[in-house]
């Protein structure tokens, strides 16, 4: 191997390594858009998620305030993220919908303790929901279904979420089966909703110098004044 070949595989090297880092620390930003001033709470938490939300969806402050992600944790006891979106609030829980047999659905399955994690940085909120994830009955899962577009209904009955497939033209063409036989749609068995039932709900608002503020909401199932964290 030549000196010049050598050398010509050093720089190339430190090319693909610039790319592959980035020093991140001087990324950086101020919070100033608001406060959280605990006598200032409603006594229900689930009113204060209520108003945070109702006002960035009414401002069209976020391309999709409901957008959550949610953590489960597998029977290898390891950790899984991802985004979803919610469907319904309410006193009772917070609703998603999914495949039962995906990889949350199987994880939930195995663990019911879930969390969810909101963040809007449009009014540098966050809000973090710790609670049990419970399926929801036949009948609000089908009443659901029935009111999602022709094509989502399609989706979730030729999708086997989290599984394996050669390529996206599998998926196509059973879509396309599907429409030309025009049979009914029906829910499949493996699809539905979760209601997260709150053991407690944590209410976060950036602040200038990193002195953010943390209110946490523990007790939730008997609607307890919030605590400061």
């Amino acid at each position: 191997m030549t000196v010049k070949f050598l050398i010509f595989k050093l720089i190339i090297f430190e090319i693909y390594k610039n790319h592959m880092s980035k020093d991140l620390s001087d990324f950086r930003k101020s919070y100033l858009k608001g406060s959280l001033n605990e006598k200032d709470l409603p006594t229900n938490p689930v009113q204060l998620f209520s108003n945070w939300f109702n006002y960035i969806d009414s401002k069209k402050m976020e391309l999709e305030t409901n957008a959550m992600s949610l953590s489960t944790v597998d029977v290898s006891n390891s950790p899984n993220t991802r985004i979803v979106l919610l469907k319904k609030f309410s006193d009772e829980g917070f609703v998603f919908y999914t495949n039962y047999n995906s990889r949350k659905g199987r994880a939930i399955d195995k663990n019911s303790n879930v969390c969810l994690s909101f963040f809007w940085p449009s009014t540098e909120q966050q809000v973090i929901i710790n609670g049990r994830a419970v399926k929801l009955s036949t009948a609000d899962s089908d009443n659901y279904f029935n009111s999602r577009p022709i094509g989502s209904q399609l989706g979730a009955v030729v999708s086997n979420q989290s599984e394996i497939i050669d390529s996206r033209k599998f998926l196509e063409d059973k879509i396309s089966k599907l429409k030309l036989e025009k049979t009914s749609i029906k829910r499949p068995e493996n699809w539905g909703g979760y209601n997260v039932i709150p053991s407690s709900i944590e209410f976060w608002q950036g602040r200038d110098n990193r002195l953010h503020d943390r209110i946490l909401s523990v007790s939730y199932t008997h609607l307890t004044l919030p605590t400061k964290a």
